[in-house]
């Protein structure tokens, strides 16, 4: 028995020595680890310092000793004034400060002056002591070998520890870098290139800068070699071995940078982009995770707007403003864009819940001092509105809340009525009975040529605000509500957009799906849509429809294609692109114009105003009526054709209420 319990307690005893073994080779392999290592204090950096100046003198004395120079350094007080002298020096320009692993220019600058300023006050003082004692401190030759072999061996020091840890971190790091090749060699892409080049860990390996100009030039930077681009960036890039193209240059025009995405994307090559200025962030430890993958909207993005914030902050600043459908997309956008503007109070309103506490977490933290209140209700609720429009009397109405999804309009035309129209006619009645000074609709393309529900309903609501402004006119009130309509066609990334549906498609595995290979859309970003509708909504005088300068129109099929090999995927190998067919009331492009309609210039290029005047209130709010009975007794199709009546040019295309137009043509050869 007693032979057990020693033999189990030797056991116990040689299990923590093993254990205790682990530990210490645990912690020992964590100190030489280079990646785990800390920073050296400063004090040890200037004892480091010290030491090579001590250095330095011993091999300037070996030097003159062997010259049979009688050097003053074998002095042992003389030695020590050196020393101090030093380190004096050392602590005026801070050259201990910096971590020795980052040294930079400035660092050699910094050791350079102090080495510098000790050569110059012990010459002066040298010189000083001779005219009054007749004796020297120091001989200037060796001040001047001391000062250069100091300066040497502590500039050589510091680079030589920079690339020990360099060479140390490189081989410790996780996977092989992506080799690049930069597209320009401007100062931001050289500094960009230099942040990357000096991570921690690697991610890219820069093999050079491609120029645009054609030049005949073996120049470098950093090292490597400056590229001019008299062949496509996709030759270069086969040619230097490179995995990848980054993108720098922020004054390349959106044609070029096309071309240049394309001819690598054909070609199997990668192409990231650098952030902006704007973009960084400046706290991120790991630069490199700043550089991301070229996406659609960097393609597909314009030139920034300039506004006129003069006249924004006149309309905005010191204002109750309302926000309608607040927690949307484009509603949420407008948001934050006001939020910068300094208004009294912004309420916003929107009957989706969880997007809206969303927004309300998000104004919290982005603008503390913000005095805004958020509203769940319905504007199809006029009594609920009319309580709200009570409470906070709002100066500038935004009305952003619609009901958009083409094809679930034309299922559900009712409620579009509700939302689109009789909300619209709602706020409108409501702004005009309380007083408000300036009433911004956001609109749509598709109410143009209307095809389909969600067009038409939003058309009869441009119709009625617009009919309701020259209506209040008429009545020569004194003080009317200004109504403005703002129209532009597809946003990226707002709710229900083709983008972010391509997206998910892609990270499934496909396959993306198009509804017909034809069809062409107008795009332009959230933030540009909403700048341009705070300019229109303070440049407007009342009764104008504004559409905005779209840009050039995209083919849905050549998108789809592009967004897969920006993916890095073969489009119709990989990624299968699927053709689905037209869905209900589904148009192959959108216009911002009616045929009938033409446009004036504004100040401002990207806006214009369109001229299409509806007047006529009274036969306008007397069929709106009816079609929102209608829609409220469930008569759908009466209320589509009483929407048709009211908007000739609704005309309804794969749709189940094609067969409505056939009856309205039969009525007009009748009669």
């Amino acid at each position: 028995m007693m032979k057990k319990l020693k033999s189990k307690t030797e056991e116990q005893f040689l299990t923590k020595v093993i254990d205790s073994f682990k530990d210490v080779m645990t912690s020992a392999n964590k100190r030489i680890n280079f990646n785990n290592l800390g920073y050296l204090p400063r004090w040890a950096v200037l004892f480091g310092d010290l030491l090579i100046c001590l250095l330095s003198a011993l091999l300037t004395y070996f030097i003159l000793q062997s010259l049979d120079f009688k050097t003053f350094l074998s002095n042992i007080t003389r030695l020590g004034i050196l020393l101090f002298t030093n380190l004096v020096f050392f602590y005026i320009f801070r050259t201990y400060s910096g971590l020795i692993r980052h040294s930079t220019f400035t660092d050699a600058i910094k050791i350079f002056l102090s080495s510098f300023f000790t050569f110059i006050s012990l010459w002066v003082a040298s010189g000083v002591i001779t005219v009054f004692a007749s004796k020297k401190l120091f001989v200037t030759p060796e001040l001047i070998i001391y000062f250069s072999i100091s300066f040497s061996i502590l500039f050589l020091y510091r680079i030589l520890v920079k690339q020990v840890f360099e060479s140390f971190l490189n081989i410790n790091s996780t996977g092989k870098p992506t080799r690049v090749l930069v597209f320009s060699s401007s100062p931001y892409a050289i500094s960009i290139a230099a942040a990357l080049k000096s991570q921690k860990f690697q991610r890219f390996e820069i093999l050079g800068f491609i120029e645009e100009q054609s030049k005949n030039s073996k120049q470098k930077i950093l090292d490597v070699p400056i590229l001019y681009s008299t062949r496509r960036a996709s030759v270069l890039l086969r040619k230097h071995n490179a995995d990848a193209l980054l993108l720098v240059d922020d004054e390349l025009s959106k044609s070029k940078k096309f071309e240049i995405v394309d001819d690598c994307l054909e070609n199997g090559f990668k192409v990231f982009r650098a952030p902006l200025v704007s973009e960084m962030k400046q706290d991120s430890f790991d630069f490199s995770r700043q550089i991301k993958n070229i996406q659609i909207e960097d393609l597909l993005a314009r030139e920034p707007i300039v506004l006129d914030n003069v006249s924004i902050i006149k309309q905005l600043r010191q204002k109750s403003i309302l926000v309608t459908g607040g927690a949307g997309s484009i509603g949420s956008e407008i948001v934050r864009q006001i939020s910068k503007y300094d208004p009294k109070k912004l309420i916003i309103v929107d009957q989706a819940e969880t997007p809206l506490h969303q927004l309300h977490l998000e104004l919290k933290a982005k603008f503390p001092k913000l005095n805004f209140e958020v509203i769940i209700a319905d504007v199809g609720n006029v009594a609920r509105m009319d309580m709200i429009f009570s409470q906070y009397k709002p100066e500038v109405v935004y009305h952003a809340a619609a009901y958009k999804h083409v094809p679930l309009m034309e299922n559900n035309p009712c409620e579009a009525i509700s939302v689109n129209i009789e909300g619209s006619k709602n706020l409108a009645d409501l702004s005009v009975r309380h007083g408000v000074r300036t009433f911004v609709m956001i609109s749509t393309d598709k109410a143009v040529n209307p095809s389909n529900v969600m067009g038409a309903s939003k058309r009869a609501a441009e119709m009625y605000v617009q009919s309701l402004h020259y209506h209040n006119k008429e009545q020569n009130r004194e003080r009317t509500t200004n109504f403005i309509t703002t129209r532009f066609g597809n946003v990226l990334g707002s709710n229900g957009s083709v983008v972010p549906l391509f997206k998910k498609q892609i990270e499934e595995g496909g396959p993306v799906t198009i509804t017909h290979p034809d069809i062409i859309r107008y795009f332009m970003t959230i933030p540009e849509a909403c700048n341009l509708v705070l300019e229109a909504g303070a440049m407007g005088k009342g009764g104008e429809i504004f559409i905005f300068d779209m840009g050039e129109a995209v083919k849905i099929i050549d998108l789809a294609k592009k967004m897969i090999r920006l993916a890095g995927f073969t489009p119709d190998e990989e990624i299968k692109i699927e053709i689905t067919g037209l869905r209900p009331g589904e148009k192959l492009y959108e216009e911002l114009l009616s045929d009938k309609a033409t446009t004036l210039p504004t100040y401002n290029d990207k806006i214009m105003i369109a001229r299409e005047v509806t007047k006529h209130y009274k036969q306008v709010d007397e069929a709106i009526k009816e079609v929102i009975n209608y829609s409220k007794e469930g008569k759908k199709e009466h209320a589509i054709s009483k929407m048709k009546q009211l908007i000739p040019e609704y005309k309804s295309m794969n749709s189940m209420y094609v067969e409505l137009d056939v009856v309205k043509k039969l009525h007009k050869s009748v009669s």
